[in-house]
């Protein structure tokens, strides 16, 4: 019978995947992928079956790695996944834990925006590590996120986004990621996508400070095409610091609702 084996075709006569993987010098400890879905017990071999058996101490190509990932998130969620473009805007606490979120999670083209460079004060929350120090954060983010998967698509632009140049900056963009520090920073960039980008998706940020109940950070749709991750409340101040569990927590709502509005959940 013919089978798919690693993307190509095989023939073979093995009926039981475990031997056929044996027989092909493969141990158990090997990732044993069957159309689409990871499997830990045998399984019957059928003609035209696609199978992948993937080492799980190597980087595996291109198509060996999507076929892990749809192993994992399903088919369809992936290829949607796969072909989204998402722009974070701003890469400190929350941009940088978004980004690490959806490049791990298969977004094909993310769009890197950020002006500053990592310092030390930025270890305490921020994704970034001792030899980061000093680096463009859009630079040291583009080469972590190569780390977990070298095939996704990093555009990184140092710059600094206001209404005059936002249209510009996220014109290929299909999902914005707000993440910014400063209010007036957020108003001005959100407004401006409003008004001159409408069909754009944006998912911001407001209230993840100090050491308050995690449950009330919620995500919440404002009006049609912005979201709002956070407590609305908890701002940094005196007194009350940026916590990176909270900032974590409030990057994994954005995170999240940019997944749902990928695969076309529009509501929180």
């Amino acid at each position: 019978m013919e089978i798919t084996l690693n993307g190509k075709e095989f023939e073979t006569q093995e009926k039981s995947l475990f031997k056929l993987r044996m027989l092909l010098g493969f141990d158990e400890k090997t990732v044993t992928i069957k159309n689409g879905f990871a499997l830990s017990e045998d399984s019957p071999v059928k003609d035209g079956d696609s199978v992948f058996f993937i080492r799980k101490d190597v980087l595996p190509d291109r198509d060996c790695l999507d076929v892990m990932m749809k192993a994992r998130l399903t088919p369809g969620v992936y290829e949607k996944i796969k072909n989204a473009k998402v722009a974070v805007a701003g890469l400190g606490g929350l941009g940088s834990s978004i980004a690490e979120a959806l490049a791990r999670t298969g977004v094909g083209h993310l769009h890197l925006i950020d002006f500053d460079i990592v310092e030390p004060s930025n270890l305490n929350r921020q994704r970034y590590r001792i030899c980061h120090l000093g680096m463009a954060k859009t630079d040291a983010a583009a080469l972590q996120i190569k780390e977990y998967n070298p095939f996704i698509k990093v555009k990184a632009e140092q710059v600094r986004i206001t209404a005059e140049n936002a249209a510009e900056i996220f014109a290929d963009d299909d999902i914005i990621c707000e993440a910014f520090d400063s209010p007036e920073a957020k108003a001005e960039m959100i407004n401006a996508v409003l008004e001159k980008c409408p069909e754009k998706k944006i998912v911001a940020a407001s209230g993840m400070a100090g050491l308050e109940s995690s449950n009330k950070i919620v995500t919440k749709r404002i009006i049609k095409n912005l979201y709002l991750c956070g407590d609305g409340v908890s701002a940094a101040e005196e007194g009350r610091g940026l916590m990176a569990p909270r900032v974590d927590i409030c990057a994994g709502h954005q995170a999240n609702m940019v997944l749902r509005l990928i695969t076309g959940c529009d509501e929180p």
